[in-house]
């Protein structure tokens, strides 16, 4: 199959707006008239939702949670990208643009992205008419500050609660058409199979998680806003909740997976404490706004918070500034993370694991007052302290790279429609806009844009085809087919009766990624972590033990699909870092960096996204390439110094 990513020609400022005229359109009339599913209500789903609700759409949504805004959307902290250029310091459309080409080291289409910088004006409009409380300045404009991987300050931000306000504009714009009738919405039902009849997506098989109860539901067309999959690792920043089952269920059903190995590490996440941990906590990328980053230039074993402050400045090494002088703290998130590993590797890192580096802010303390410091950050701090019982005001921050962010996802085109037609993937579910790296604060904007601004107009390009009328119902085959199956999958981990629980497999994987897929790689550690993961997933399917019953609230259940599903991820994530022998972003191959520690791509092998096909189960996935094509930004070896 080739791969066609419908990219619209033309000059790039010109594709988008010659491509929604150019989509094929829905009368208004005839919208009332069909069906769409959405599987998600983070902002990708909630605003999706609430805008085809608003068309005129009947809507059916979908989320596991007890609350639409319960999605993990609500814990983003530091605030979304948008090329307004307020602060007049040489922002523009093109050069968010360029930065966020740059930052996914050159591996993101030109089309997808230029499309997200061009709408992310339209997105903070919508967002402040919503009544999302956004930092103001003291003339009443709304105040900016900067992120990794930009010069400028285009990030617009509520306190270190940008997510949870963000959420609660969608929110409500989502209960609103609650109200009128036109969403109907599904708290805790799970999606676990894609219907798909004659190639094209029909409906969606559920599992109600209070009672038990499989369900069918069909549509004209079905979007997965589901997030990322950084869970495979175990220890990551997401939800507990946050899982593959729905993209991973629609991939074994015919929809490509493109670029699985790209993950990011967040380089300011609070270290870990011990193995009792079953998740980590994110500190936001705006606290490298005006904290510095250091260790001691020799090593001191086990140095605390609270004796840092004896350490002299002439034997402090504050690595990002004296490597990156121009972009200092602020660079990208796989830069930063690199190179705190680099230091921790030498020896050098701070608290008792010696796998932490300070973060510190006596500086801006001292610079811009107390006041200030904590008008920006105050829920952060206090969080931190909470947490870690120091606090930040006094002593430095421990921090430390963790699992964040996914970049890869289910292959899209532009129209957001994947490989199987009918279906679309959304927000962090979909591969489509950050390359190898996502640039701080562009997950909320990305997620927004989708669901605002281009599924209304994509959608509609695929419904005025296929016609109303065109709408099969749950009493078809292919619907009791899959109802089955989900059953059968059901009753067969019911079944096993084995010893160990799911958390011990999910661990097992999480060690597993972490020590050979995850911030460096190699082809040794990963064909070794392959055949680990084999082992596992064979292990899991005849010894794991779920208590209590399947037609009854049952959390071992539901985490043990997810994590069934996760381990065979995990197994096409290490096929794709093998495959990519080179470094880009985050995937960082140690055969393939420059002389000081940075990553080296091959443009000539692999300027390509790598879209997965499944092709059975246990049998080798196939790889298809969609070719990237530059014609904008100059392909050239990222530098931040």
């Amino acid at each position: 199959m080739k791969l066609d990513s419908k990219i619209p020609e033309g000059p790039i400022a010109e594709k988008w707006t010659k491509h929604k005229f150019n989509l094929k359109l829905v009368n208004p009339a005839n919208k009332r008239k069909y069906e769409v599913i959405v599987v998600g209500t983070g902002l990708a789903g909630a605003s999706a939702a609430a805008a085809l609700g608003e068309l005129g759409y009947n809507v059916k949504a979908f989320c596991f949670q007890d609350s639409p805004r319960r999605a993990h959307s609500i814990a983003a902290q530091g605030g979304i990208n948008a090329a307004k250029n307020y602060q007049n310091d040489g922002d523009s459309i093109f050069r968010l643009f360029y930065d966020t080409v740059k930052g996914g080291d050159y591996r993101a289409r030109e089309g997808n992205v230029y499309r997200l910088a061009e709408v992310s004006v339209n997105i903070i409009d919508q967002c402040v008419a919503q009544g999302v409380p956004f930092a103001r300045e003291y003339g009443g404009t709304l105040a900016n500050r900067s992120f990794g991987g930009a010069q400028v300050s285009r990030t617009f931000y509520a306190r270190g609660q940008t997510g949870q306000q963000l959420l609660l504009g969608a929110y409500s714009a989502l209960n609103r058409q609650i109200a009128n009738g036109k969403v109907k919405m599904y708290n805790r039902t799970e999606m676990l199979d894609l219907v798909v009849v004659d190639g094209k997506a029909r409906g969606i098989i559920t599992r109600d998680l209070i009672t038990g109860k499989i369900e069918a539901h069909s549509a004209h067309a079905v979007l997965l806003c589901t997030g990322g999959y950084g869970n495979v690792f175990y220890l990551s920043t997401n939800a507990k909740g946050s899982n593959v089952t729905a993209a991973w269920r629609a991939h074994k059903k015919g929809a490509f997976f493109g670029n699985p190995c790209f993950t990011q590490i967040h380089p300011t996440c609070i270290p870990v404490s011990g193995d009792h941990q079953s998740k980590l906590t994110l500190m936001s990328e705006s606290l490298r706004n005006d904290g510095r980053v250091w260790v001691p230039k020799t090593a001191i074993k086990g140095l605390k918070a609270k004796d840092a402050t004896s350490i002299k400045e002439e034997d402090r090494d504050y690595f990002l500034e004296r490597r990156y002088p121009s972009f200092g703290n602020l660079v990208p998130r796989d830069v930063a993370s690199r190179n705190a590993k680099y230091v921790c590797d030498e020896g050098r890192g701070v608290g008792p694991t010696g796998l932490a580096v300070f973060l510190d802010f006596a500086d801006a303390i001292k610079r811009d007052g107390k006041k200030l410091i904590e008008s920006k950050y105050g829920n952060l701090f206090d969080m931190y302290q909470q947490i870690t019982g120091d606090n930040p005001y006094e002593v430095p921050m421990m921090i430390f790279p963790a699992v964040h962010y996914t970049m890869g996802g289910l292959w899209v085109d532009y129209n957001l429609m994947t490989s199987v037609p009918g279906l679309y993937a959304l927000g962090e579910a979909n591969f489509s806009d950050h390359g190898a790296n996502r640039l701080g604060a562009s997950a909320l904007m990305q997620g927004l844009a989708d669901g605002y601004f281009v599924i209304p107009y994509t959608i509609g390009d695929y419904l005025a085809t296929i016609g109303w009328t065109d709408k099969i119902g749950t009493d078809h085959p292919a619907f009791k087919q899959a109802m089955e199956e989900v059953n059968s999958r059901v009753n067969t981990l019911m079944s096993i009766k084995g010893t160990k629980p799911v958390d011990h497999f999910h661990r097992e994987l999480g060690l597993t990624m972490w020590e050979y897929c995850g911030m460096s790689r190699s082809e040794a550690g990963l064909k070794k972590a392959k055949k680990k993961i084999q082992e596992l997933k064979t292990e899991f399917w005849t010894n794991v033990n779920i208590l209590g019953e399947a037609n009854e609230l049952n959390p071992e259940l539901e985490k043990a699909g997810r994590v069934a599903d996760l381990i065979e991820l995990g197994e096409l994530m290490v096929d794709d870092a093998l495959n990519r022998a080179e470094s880009c972003g985050g995937h960082f191959r140690e055969e393939s960096a420059t002389p000081d520690g940075e990553a080296l791509r091959k443009d000539d092998e692999y300027a390509y996204v790598a879209a997965w096909e499944y092709k059975g189960e246990n049998q080798p996935e196939a790889l298809h390439k969609e070719e990237l094509r530059f014609e904008n930004v100059k392909l050239t070896q990222r530098s931040y110094k």
